[in-house]
């Protein structure tokens, strides 16, 4: 069944959100998906309170079409940061493509948490309601109910791949860090590339305090949403971050672009190291 996508209009309007946001509006377009699909489907990850409120992590699998081999489990996380919802949105006009094309995800089960920060993006704020900043929370024991359930579900589904979508209010471009596999670079770089037909990618020789080459930065900070450390086999690690300051709309298409071209490129590349 063919389900449309968030629109141009629908995009760019989220710009004026209020200050106080609801998250349910923001995850209406993923209950829809869900509500009419068959291979999309609404788990929700857990609940905690915050003042005198009860949330919910939300969580969404999309099950593509079987391949050739083992399913390949990739998790895609949005909005760890409250005043970043960018990603959630991009999310949504990606589940649109998969449900028009479900080929894009040929042989993998996709894990989408939309809004890992929920009282951070009701707030409209960086930080989670409690003050902290859950990006530099995670595999310190944290007490954050949130990081919590997320490093539960990425112990649990022992993720080949984790995707984490940022926008970054101080770029004028495109950029991603990257760890992990020694196969990440080969994803970053292409998936930067079908990017820039919507915006520029960030040249800086440093971004963000670290160095950087072609948008590409291999170092990080501690405590960001990532695999369990010391991992014999890690998998693949990216944050892919857009100039939050450009058009949504080609933040959006961005995006999206960059997740497709990633999926694309690593079941080629596990097809080139089952042969070899």
């Amino acid at each position: 069944m063919k389900i449309s996508s968030l629109n141009a209009n629908q995009i760019e309007s989220s710009q004026s959100l209020p200050a106080r946001r609801a998250v349910e509006r923001l995850l209406s377009p993923f209950d829809q998906f869900a509500e009419r699909s068959l291979q999309f489907i609404s788990r929700s990850l857990g609940q905690f309170q915050s003042a005198g409120r009860t949330y919910g992590l939300p969580r969404y699998v999309y099950l593509g079409p079987r391949g050739g081999g083992d399913v390949i489990r990739i998790g895609i996380f949005a909005t760890i940061h409250g005043d970043e919802p960018e990603g959630a949105l991009a999310l949504t006009r990606f589940v649109g493509e998969l449900e028009q094309d479900p080929d894009i995800a040929k042989g993998y089960a996709l894990y989408f948490y939309p809004v890992c920060n929920p009282t951070g993006f009701e707030d409209n704020t960086r930080h989670a309601r409690s003050g902290k900043d859950l990006n530099r929370e995670f595999w310190k024991e944290s007490a954050e109910p949130e990081i919590r359930y997320l490093e539960s579900e990425i112990c649990l589904h022992a993720f080949d791949g984790i995707i984490t979508l940022h926008s970054d209010d101080t770029s004028d471009g495109l950029y991603g860090f990257v760890s992990g596999s020694v196969l990440t670079e080969n994803l970053l770089e292409p998936a930067l590339r079908e990017a820039g037909q919507f915006l520029p990618r960030n040249q800086r020789k440093v971004i963000d305090g670290f160095a950087a080459q072609g948008g590409i930065i291999t170092a990080g900070y501690s405590g960001v949403l990532q695999s369990l450390p010391g991992l014999s086999r890690p998998p693949f690690e990216i944050t892919f971050e857009t100039p939050q300051n450009s058009s949504l709309s080609r933040q959006v298409e961005a995006t999206a672009a960059a997740l497709r071209t990633i999926l694309v490129e690593y079941r080629y590349l596990i097809a080139i190291a089952q042969n070899i």
